[in-house]
């Protein structure tokens, strides 16, 4: 695996860098650095985005089979690199490698396929009346993309613009960046026309900004925290430039009193663990009826005993270090605070025995969580899991929605219609039912301040098009 690169993708070429600052890339495992990749600037930014809008024509005037046919290339040249994938991303991530194998890089790859099919079938124009109401491709489009699922996110929003007829530039987490590079290999391999697609590496404050802030980007896509969010809203929003949003959450796992408890438990604290807690639609409440309150707990502690901590490509490690040491300070911090506020530690906390190296945090559950403290009210991003009771069904609902987010959630009940009236409660943008699988053809995104607008299938295809009425 060569892990040196000092170049970004330009216009359809890799483009070496020069001799500007770099950015390291550390193993969190070791702590070691393993690569370096470049710090760009805003001129690289200017660079990339003359590109796509010089290639946004012809992009946009291919016909949909042209796209579907490009994607196709793209999804095979990808499935070659499926393996050197998800050992980039146990390295740069820290992401168990049968986990990176299946999630980080084999969910990509279902979300790539999906858009195969829908570049070739377009959205139908429609008549109203005397008006010919067409879809067009926005633009010019400049995706932001976080570190947790370096290839999914990118490709959540990568796939559905090139299928729009949309040219991107891209910038990748400057945490997890080398995934980015094997994906632009599987690019330049499947042969999209110069300045389709384009690659800038470096932070946030520069490139994102000045992606953000681009009067030649017609929309920015970003997926990241909602403190960040918030800024690009700013920086678009001065020049009317169009949005989407995928944010934080704080999901509630709600399990009602007629639920299987210990399935329930178990899924839940497996999803609250995922990728070691960095995964956005987290379930990191867990709200029991106070009748199975006691068992709930024995369950999570027992379900979070199983999640052995240790080297990402070790097949016995269930749970890998967080991403940076700021990252793992920032989870201590929220657990500090949980249990000063009242909160009862049931396993794991910062006294839990760890590896010697690496930025990892025991499996946490912490019991007796005030619905309005920091701990239920904050993203943690790292394996904790707050509990929290309630008396009945109306309480449940008022504590799962007591939250300025709205990403994800659950319900259990043995009585699925009452589960689906709870599911319907909710105030939030997506809720499995009785552990239900996850649809990468369904929209997903959130309410309140988890975002704005909604990734994969038609839905996310959507968000890459204008609409225009033709009167005739």
């Amino acid at each position: 695996m060569d892990l040196a690169r000092t170049d970004f993708y330009l216009d359809g070429q890799w483009v070496a860098a020069g001799a500007g600052e770099t950015v390291a890339v550390r193993n969190p495992a070791t702590e070691e650095v393993v690569a370096a990749v470049p710090a760009g600037t805003a001129a690289d930014v200017d660079q990339a985005v003359a590109a796509a809008r010089a290639a946004f024509p012809g992009w946009a005037d291919t016909t949909p089979a042209e796209r579907a046919a490009r994607l196709d290339r793209l999804h095979a040249a990808l499935s070659a690199r499926a393996d050197e994938i998800a050992r980039t991303v146990a390295l740069e991530l820290g992401t168990p490698l049968k986990v990176a194998t299946r999630v980080q890089a084999g969910l990509p790859l279902t979300v790539l396929h999906s858009y195969v099919e829908l570049a070739a079938r377009p959205p139908a124009e429609e008549t109203v009346g005397n008006s010919l109401v067409v879809r067009e491709p926005v633009g010019v489009v400049g995706a932001i993309t976080p570190w947790n699922y370096p290839l999914h996110q990118v490709i959540a929003k990568l796939a559905p613009a090139l299928a729009a007829g949309c040219t991107v530039v891209l910038k990748p987490s400057e945490l997890t960046p080398l995934t980015a590079y094997l994906l632009f290999d599987a690019i330049h391999e499947a042969g999209f026309p110069p300045g389709v697609v384009n690659l800038v590496t470096g932070t946030g404050p520069v490139v994102g900004e000045a992606i953000a802030a681009h009067p030649d980007v017609d929309m920015v896509s970003f997926t990241g925290s909602t403190a960040t969010g918030r800024r690009i809203s700013h920086l678009a929003a001065d020049r009317i430039a169009r949005v989407a949003l995928e944010l934080g959450g704080k999901s509630a796992n709600v399990v009602l009193d007629d639920a299987d408890l210990g399935t329930a438990v178990k899924v839940g604290v497996g999803n609250a663990f995922l990728n070691s807690g960095q995964t956005c639609t987290a379930w990191t409440r867990l709200l029991v009826h106070r009748d199975r309150y006691d068992e709930a707990l024995d369950l999570a502690a027992k379900a979070a005993a199983g999640y052995r901590l240790g080297d990402p490509f070790d097949p016995a490690t269930r749970l890998g270090p967080l991403v940076s040491a700021a990252q793992r300070e920032r989870v201590l911090g929220h657990v500090a605070r949980g249990l000063a506020d009242g909160g009862r530690l049931v396993c794991g906390g910062p006294e839990a025995a760890l590896p010697e190296r690496g930025w990892f945090v025991a499996p946490t559950v912490i019991a007796d969580v005030d619905p309005d403290s920091a701990l239920a009210q904050e993203e943690v991003f790292g394996p904790v899991l707050a509990v929290i009771g309630f008396d009945d069904e109306d309480e449940a609902v008022a504590i799962a929605n007591n939250s300025r987010y709205g990403l994800a959630g659950a319900v259990w009940s043995a009585d699925e219609q009452r589960a689906l009236r709870v599911a319907r409660r909710m105030r939030t943008g997506a809720v499995d039912v009785n552990g239900a699988p996850f649809n990468p053809l369904a929209p997903f995104g959130g309410y309140k301040q988890s975002g704005l607008g909604r990734e994969l299938g038609r839905h996310g295809l959507d968000e890459f098009l204008q609409v225009k009425a033709i009167q005739r």
